[in-house]
């Protein structure tokens, strides 16, 4: 049985091989027919045709009052009264010449006739064109009389039968192989389908991968069925002459549109090959424009009045600017480039994004004005409007920074550019940040012993730096209290806080152990009887609150 089946389906696959080349080959000799000299003269040519509706010759000159279309159909209609004599003989059809014309006649009847004007149109003599057009005619006949003998028609229900059974079987075949290949791929799916994985990320999980195989078999069985349904509808209509027509019509109807996509590749491969050109030698050299501005940046190569920093937001404006310069070239170049359909798309999107994207460019043009101004780059703590941080990210959109309270604040490059800009970092790993705190002390503290208070504070804490040395000044003399405005130099710009927190705490420390009260601003108290606001382990331990002091007039005592 499996021999017999494998026999079978040979047998199937050269007869759908014979049959396909004898479509091409049917296909070729048809697109001979065509009106080569009238359309080689201009002149519209009407075909004669055969009993099996093939193209015999062409008539294009009229005779009489007959027009070249009523001629072609009038000899039509003759050859097909020799076909339907049953004692056709080829040598009954004889060339007779008249006073004008040669006919081609047969028996008693003038099949066609051959004027000088019919004879100028193919360059030939009379007799030529009537022995030419009586060998086509009589092939004709003779082909169409042994084309509908019963042995054939028989042999032709026969062979619609063969084909019939091959289709079933092969059509068996397919859902049965579907079928099996289903039940394989379901009983071993452990076994062949893994998570589709690169390094943590799975692009694949083994279910999507079974429904994507699922779908992928269920388009191809259903191609298979298609092509199988296709071949037997072309291969009946070629087995009948009378649907031989139709078997052509089919086959053009499925390769004519594969024939036109061949073609325009085919004639679109020059263009593809210049796309090609342009954008390799676009890509290295852009790798060399990398390599360049790389090389700038790693401060190897120096150029008057470049910054380093620069190197990288420079190349990629220039990497921009090259992939426009070669879309602009490549653009003549693409399929459908010369359409005004294509230029109004292009167009319209171009509007669209230009409305759409108004806010993000002037982002991306305030960034590079950013970029070129330097007034921070990445690591420098500064402040924008109401926001102080360290600048975790600078793009052409946005700038990112992160706060002392540890959070992430993005803020639109316009805005920065719009605003005021600090920079804490620029300045202190040079020439130091100063740092400066104020305190109100009473007018009963000398100034003098203030000064060196607060000095003596800063010199204490860690991060102020000896050198400059610190600094006061008095910047006010307000009602109850002096204001003594501390400065002190640190290279200390991102732990700032921690510099003001600690400095705080010595000149708590410092003016307790000199025996001065912070107490203002806003700060009241009574002397007699009160003690003092500095912390007790400042105080002796023998210190006593003092006591309230009265005084009495004796002169007003009763």
């Amino acid at each position: 049985m499996t021999r017999f089946c494998k026999i079978v389906l040979r047998g199937a696959f050269f007869a759908l091989v014979f049959q396909f080349f004898g479509f091409v080959a049917f296909s070729q000799s048809d697109s001979t027919a065509v009106d080569r000299e009238g359309m080689r003269k201009g002149i519209q040519g009407f075909p004669v045709l055969g009993i099996m509706n093939d193209t015999i010759f062409y008539v294009y000159i009229k005779m009489g009052t007959s027009n070249p279309s009523e001629r072609a159909k009038l000899i039509t209609e003759k050859i097909r009264r020799l076909y339907d004599d049953p004692n056709f003989s080829a040598d009954s059809l004889t060339i007779v010449e008249s006073e004008y014309t040669v006919d081609l006649v047969y028996r008693d009847i003038i099949v066609t006739s051959v004027s000088p004007p019919d004879a100028a149109i193919y360059d030939l003599g009379l007799y030529e064109i009537a022995e030419e057009a009586k060998r086509r005619i009589s092939q004709s006949v003779k082909n169409a009389i042994e084309e509908n003998k019963l042995s054939k028609i028989l042999f032709r229900i026969l062979y619609t039968c063969i084909m019939f059974l091959i289709a079933f079987l092969l059509y068996w075949l397919i859902n049965k192989g579907y079928t099996a290949v289903l039940k394989y791929l379901r009983k071993n799916r452990d076994i062949l389908l893994k998570n589709l994985t690169y390094k943590d990320y799975t692009f694949l999980t083994a279910e999507q991968e079974l429904r994507v195989i699922l779908i992928f078999l269920k388009g191809l069985r259903l191609f298979l069925l298609v092509v199988l349904g296709y071949v037997v509808l072309s291969i009946g209509f070629s087995i009948f002459p009378l649907t031989r027509g139709w078997a052509a019509t089919l086959l053009g109807l499925v390769w004519s549109p594969f024939r036109a996509i061949f073609m325009a590749i085919w004639d679109y491969l020059p263009n593809l090959v210049t796309i090609l050109v342009i954008s390799i030698v676009m890509r290295f050299f852009i790798r060399f424009v990398r390599y360049i501005f790389l090389e700038i940046e790693a401060e190897k190569l120096k150029l008057s009045g470049f910054h380093a920093d620069w190197a990288m937001p420079t190349y990629g404006i220039a990497r921009v600017l090259l992939y426009a310069f070669m879309v602009v070239l490549v653009f003549p170049y693409l399929p459908g480039s010369e359409s005004n359909i294509f230029r109004g798309v292009s167009v319209f999107i171009g509007i669209l994004f230009s409305l759409g994207s108004s806010s993000a460019i002037a982002n991306m043009v305030a960034g590079l004005v950013i970029t070129y101004m330097r007034p921070f780059k990445i690591g420098d703590k500064i402040k924008i409007a109401d926001t102080t941080g360290v600048v975790l990210e600078k793009t052409l959109l946005v700038t990112r920074i992160r706060t002392i309270k540890n959070e992430e604040i993005t803020i639109p490059n316009s805005s920065v550019l719009g605003g005021n800009t600090t920079n804490y970092t620029t300045l202190a790993k040079t020439e130091g940040l100063i740092i400066n705190t104020t305190v109100t002390i009473g007018y009963d503290v000398p100034w003098r012993e203030t000064h060196a208070a607060l000095i003596e504070a800063a010199l204490r804490t860690d991060l102020v730096l000896k050198e400059p040395y610190p600094f006061v000044f008095q910047t006010s003399l307000d009602d109850f209290y002096v204001s003594y405005q501390l400065n002190a130099y640190t290279r200390e710009s991102i732990g700032m806080a921690g510099v003001y927190s600690e400095l705080h705490q010595n000149i708590q420390d410092v003016f307790f152990e000199k025996g001065i009260e912070i107490m203002s601003p806003h700060y009241r108290a009574a002397r007699d009887g009160n003690t003092s606001t500095i912390p007790s382990k400042y105080l002796p331990l023998d210190y006593q609150a003092p006591p309230f002091n009265m005084k009495i007039d004796q002169k007003n005592k009763i």
